[in-house]
């Protein structure tokens, strides 16, 4: 489990840990190899045997710190489109398990929460700092909470309540007609409720991620919230012409407002042309190239790379069937910086790109 001190350190603005650990019964504390042979023969979720993501494999890419998912869609008896929990109690119990499998990933020592700034540096020097150990195998990953999709808040009171768990950052929106907010494959502005949602947000001071909007209720949430945002897994529809992927406006957008746009790894949002579930990787040639296409997209847009990052979305439902090529599990994000400095990336840029930009993001609007 040793790591090259030449091997830069990886921020990944997006992963869904708790929601594979529950409900893909998924041991993070094991390398993604025996998690791999343990799925041997299930068929009940599709990328079964084909999960990219652990805790050695993190810490063997040097990926120290991420964004970490609680996600419960909540869906209503007509929503017949969508998977989800059917009534909000449900969806709100499921997300409080998650922070409790989180919790018990604190305890056991593989993971550490980061609700503020100081505990962001803390994490950071661990990893880097003049007494950063080469072996990073004992090491815990930071992680900053946030929420995909606001369906599990039953009240806006159990969002407060939430903050005082740590949350830090809240997505509106995921598939489908949201109560708050309708997002991929739907349409539309943000509900009454999630017009009141926003403002909570605010007077929290949160961040916002606009990730899954749809259009009409992307510029209306970017409106009303005064806050922060940004998009943590969100490609380019410049490149991929689906309503999934932001549009250059909308991109120009979160730049204006000093956010960072990570580049994901779900493979129909990297190439054009993918058909879900049926669309294989080697169809496309699709790879970690692609990734910096989209990468290379935001940083053009803003005439610099002060905007653009990672947010794989790895495991987010999908695994090697619809990831690139040449990711075998996440600790190939390693492969990225050399493909950055081959398209004439400079150092300082390629840092920026791999953790700079969302931690100077995160040192600006977490508490401190």
């Amino acid at each position: 489990m040793s790591q090259s001190p030449s091997q830069p350190f990886i921020l990944d603005a997006h992963l869904d840990i708790s929601m594979n650990a529950l409900e893909w019964n998924r041991d993070f504390t094991r390398p993604v190899a025996e998690i791999r042979e343990r799925e041997q023969g299930q068929t009940d979720k599709k990328d079964r045997g084909n999960g990219v993501v652990s805790f050695p494999d993190m810490r063997r890419g040097r990926i120290g710190i991420c964004v970490a998912t609680q996600i419960a869609r909540y869906v209503k008896p007509s929503n017949r489109q969508f998977p989800g929990w059917h009534s909000p109690a449900q969806a709100w119990a499921m997300t409080q398990a998650q922070l409790a499998w989180y919790r018990a990933m604190e305890e056991a020592g593989e993971m550490r929460q980061i609700r503020t700034t100081a505990q962001l540096e803390e994490v950071y020097a661990l990893w880097t700092g003049t007494n950063a150990p080469v072996n990073a195998e004992k090491l815990p990953i930071g992680y900053v909470l946030t929420l995909e999709g606001a369906d599990s808040m039953i009240t806006l009171k159990h969002l407060e309540r939430s903050y005082n768990d740590g949350l830090r950052i809240l997505g509106p929106a995921h598939y489908g007609p949201g109560t708050y907010a309708p997002g991929t494959e739907w349409d539309g502005p943000l509900s009454a409720k999630g017009r009141e949602l926003v403002q909570e947000m605010d007077r929290l001071h949160m961040i916002m991620d606009t990730t899954h909007l749809t259009d009409p209720a992307f510029w209306e949430a970017v409106e009303l919230f005064q806050g922060p945002i940004w998009a943590s897994h969100q490609n380019c529809r410049a490149l991929v012409n689906h309503q999934r992927q932001f549009s250059d406006e909308q991109l120009k957008c979160v730049i204006e407002r000093g956010g960072v746009i990570g580049a994901a790894l779900d493979a129909w949002m990297m190439v054009p042309g993918w058909i879900k579930f049926t669309t294989k990787p080697e169809d496309t040639g699709v790879s970690l190239k692609h990734m910096v296409d989209h990468i290379d997209h935001v940083c053009q847009l803003a005439g610099n790379s002060l905007h653009a990052g990672i947010g794989t979305d790895l495991d987010g439902g999908f695994g090697r069937e619809q990831a690139p090529l040449d990711l075998e599990t996440i600790a190939d994000l390693q492969k990225v910086p050399g493909l950055l400095a081959g398209r004439g990336y400079k150092p300082e840029d390629i840092e920026n790109i791999m953790h700079g930009n969302f931690l100077r993001f995160l040192r600006k609007h977490l508490p401190k």
